[in-house]
């Protein structure tokens, strides 16, 4: 995920649009959600030469995967960001430290003539993935007793004594009712 930014040269105004499409980086998500290592992400760029440095502009399409938080079946999701982030020359990263600029530590820099994309899309599109993803709006999750998809057996239900009340359940079954008393 990184560029060259001989495409565009120094010159301000110069203009550079690309599409590539890379592998995503190892630990590109959460721990529910993520886009495996490898898997396609689709860049729309845009980079223009500016007095300060780069100015890259664009686009990142992928799929991320993972578990819903209900019933844990397979969730996927289309993942789509965009961005925009200026990459300062070293010399002007240099200038702005000398002056006492305090962002200039959070400045993108430009490293030996090349761009690395990688800490803007994980910005981009971690983000952007869901929290608690679901296979459905609507998804009834596991039973909390025996684990049973509640989406296969919506009726499912356990018949639960409180262990307070379980003495009692003895009475009903042994006592005779009350027209038994009589004969």
């Amino acid at each position: 995920m990184v560029l060259d930014t001989k495409l565009v040269g120094r010159r301000p105004g110069a203009m550079s649009e690309l599409v590539r499409e890379v592998g995503a980086p190892s630990d590109f998500g959460t721990d529910v959600m993520r886009v495996e290592e490898g898997q396609p992400l689709a860049l729309d760029l845009r980079l223009e030469s500016v007095v300060e440095g780069v100015l890259v502009t664009g686009s990142v399409r992928g799929t991320a995967t993972g578990a819903c938080v209900r019933c844990l079946d397979p969730v996927s999701q289309e993942v789509d960001g965009s961005f925009q982030e200026l990459f300062v020359y070293a010399e002007r990263h240099d200038h702005h430290r000398e002056v006492g600029d305090e962002d200039a530590d959070e400045e993108l820099r430009i490293e030996d003539g090349l761009i690395d994309l990688e800490p803007v899309l994980r910005d981009t599109v971690v983000p952007a993935l869901p929290f608690k993803p679901v296979c459905r709006p609507d998804c009834p999750g596991l039973c909390s007793e025996c684990g049973i998809p509640l989406a296969e057996d919506p009726g499912h239900q356990h018949d639960l004594i409180d262990p307070r009340w379980a003495a009692l359940s003895v009475l009903t079954e042994t006592s005779p009712t009350p027209t038994e008393k009589r004969t």
